[in-house]
């Protein structure tokens, strides 16, 4: 206690001198607090009146830890499992949090948690991962409460529970955690849990908006272009994807260049669209990588080019987004940009499938129609344009309906194709609107 009156007397004694935060946290550190430590730490790391130094936030972490301030043990762990201003080693940074945690900093019990769930420095265990967010929830650690609702909603390490989930994000959005506003929206726009409802998942999505929290601005961008629970607004959805861009959420540059593509909500520009579709796959959008190899393909807003589109799809594909692998698969089929494989393009259609993109279950159905890739059945085409229409793809639907209509792969069921022309109809398919006036007459 006395050492921390003398403390608090020297900084007000530095205060009315007018010394600057660098020279007090100096003092402070000098005098053996943990804090002061710690705060000149931050101060090096940042380069914020002092000369930027990684490897001088490293040794005031490390001192600031030595002085039992779970903060410290925690920022120098961070350093350790990136490589910064330290040697990287992942096992050191488990020890570190490990110390934090044991000194009652929830941070701390939260970023081991992180690597026991992954299995990073330490041996994975989903169990024990839960049981460091739950006390780091505890410690009123918003990121422990929010990972651990996520564990609840997968059933990781814990039994499945969408209701504790749903509790578990709203103590993190209490505590000012995005990342709980965001699930907690998510489980109200979806039902899981709590009772449905898109007005309160729009509340939500604002706060997390609100607390720089990207994945927040793009699913309330998401609902204001929909019109669930708001006004349906494509301006002010262009407004919160760009926010969500602007906080590297590759969601929200893929869709903001959607609709610049589109002209909705913002003035239309292929050549900015390419540019958002850009961005968004170099922070590992799928959808963007996707999008920008359209772009490329048929060359709206860059120079038409199918070798950089297949390029495109590919790392798409590569990053387990459906429609870049039916794209890249169209172009195996038509041997655009590659050499052309019908069997290359029925791999890749049936991943796009696996992937629940329906384009993909729909063309490796066709391939199957007609024998190009694989062995022609069409039982196997019925079953994958079945797979198609419950994935919403209007064509899929129409094509089933046919199928039922003519009993090939499926028992003849006029009542059958009739019901799959009207869906197909709803999805937008002319043709399944025109086989439904015919069917009926």
């Amino acid at each position: 206690m006395k050492s921390s009156l003398l403390v608090l007397g020297l900084i007000s004694i530095v205060l009315s001198f007018g010394c600057s935060s660098a020279k007090l946290h100096s003092i402070a550190c000098e005098l053996k607090s943990g804090m002061g430590c710690f705060n000149l730490g931050v101060l090096y790391r940042k380069g914020e009146g002092v000369e930027k130094s990684p490897v001088k936030a490293a040794e005031l972490y490390s001192k600031a830890c030595e002085l039992k301030n779970g903060e410290g043990c925690t920022a120098l762990g961070f350093f350790y499992e990136d490589g910064e201003g330290v040697e990287k080693s992942l096992v050191k940074a488990a020890e570190l949090y490990s110390k934090a945690c044991k000194l009652k900093f929830g941070g701390g019990c939260s970023a081991l948690g992180v690597l026991y769930g992954k299995g990073e420095g330490v041996e994975k265990s989903p169990f024990k991962a839960a049981e460091l967010y739950s006390k780091a929830c505890e410690l009123k650690d918003g990121g422990g409460c929010s990972n651990l609702g996520l564990l609840y909603e997968n059933g990781e390490g814990v039994e499945k529970s969408p209701f504790k989930a749903g509790e578990l994000y709203s103590k993190a959005c209490e505590l000012g955690i995005g990342e709980g506003c965001s699930n907690l929206g998510v489980s109200y726009e979806k039902g899981e849990g709590v009772e449905k409802s898109p007005f309160k998942a729009a509340e939500l999505y604002s706060k997390a908006c609100e607390l720089k929290q990207g994945n927040g601005c793009y699913n309330l961008g998401v609902l204001y272009r929909t019109g669930e629970g708001v006004e349906k607004f494509p301006f002010k959805a262009a407004e919160l994807f760009s926010k969500a861009c602007e906080l590297k959420h590759g969601g929200g540059c893929s869709n903001l260049g959607l609709l610049y593509e589109d002209g909705e909500g913002v003035k239309k520009s292929p050549f900015k669209a390419a540019e958002l579709y850009s961005k968004a796959c170099e922070l590992g959008h799928g959808g963007g990588c996707s999008h920008l190899g359209f772009s490329y393909a048929n060359g709206q807003g860059v120079k038409k080019s199918p070798f950089k589109a297949a390029e495109l799809f590919s790392k798409a594909c590569e990053l387990k987004a459906g429609l870049g692998c039916t794209n890249l698969g169209v172009l195996y089929q038509d041997g655009e940009g590659v050499k052309k494989s019908p069997f290359k393009a029925a791999k890749l259609y049936s991943k796009a499938c696996e992937l629940k993109d329906g384009g993909g279950c729909y063309a490796l159905g066709w391939l199957y129609t007609y024998g190009e890739g694989v062995e022609k059945s069409s039982v196997k085409a019925a079953e994958l344009y079945s797979k198609a229409c419950e994935l919403g793809h209007g064509v899929g639907c129409s094509i089933l309906g046919v199928l039922y209509e003519t009993g090939d792969g499926v028992k003849k069921s006029p009542f059958k194709a009739a019901e799959l022309y009207s869906k197909a109809c709803e999805l937008g398919n002319s043709v399944g609107c025109s086989n439904l006036r015919a069917i009926h007459k």
